[in-house]
């Protein structure tokens, strides 16, 4: 059973899955980090101070007016509509980046010469030799 399991997870797959994983995790991190370090800074700029991260929907009366996301969530229920927006635009620039990604290695993949075909073999050379020698009487 042991062995069974060996075999499993050093299977090139689950291997090269496991790589995948580490690296889209540290990935969303740094576009996590440019979405709310560099663009939504940006958008708040261009927009006259917009963060859409501090918008919210209080669903409670507890809730003061103008407060900061987090400290709304401390008080009660809040929708943070604003929240939400930001991981879409993650989302969005994530999906955006994989695709042109992708995109660069499928070029990359397609600019490979093919192979040239492999000399036919011994026994190839003379069956065709006995076909053409029988097509000939």
């Amino acid at each position: 059973m042991i062995e069974e399991f060996k075999k499993f997870a050093l299977r090139g797959n689950v291997v090269d899955l496991a790589v995948g994983v580490i690296i889209g995790a540290a990935f969303g991190s740094i576009v996590t980090s440019l979405v709310a370090d560099i663009i939504n800074p940006i958008i708040g700029a261009i927009t006259g101070g917009l963060d859409f991260s501090n918008y919210y929907l209080p669903l409670s009366s507890k809730v003061q007016a103008g407060l900061a996301y987090a400290d709304a969530k401390k008080q009660g229920a809040v929708l943070g509509w604003g929240a939400f927006v930001t991981v879409a635009i993650n989302f969005v620039i994530v999906a955006w980046v994989l695709f042109i990604a992708i995109r660069f290695i499928n070029k990359l993949k397609r600019a490979e010469p093919a192979p040239p075909p492999a000399a036919p073999s011994e026994e190839v050379k003379l069956l065709a030799e006995i076909r053409d020698a029988i097509k000939a009487k």
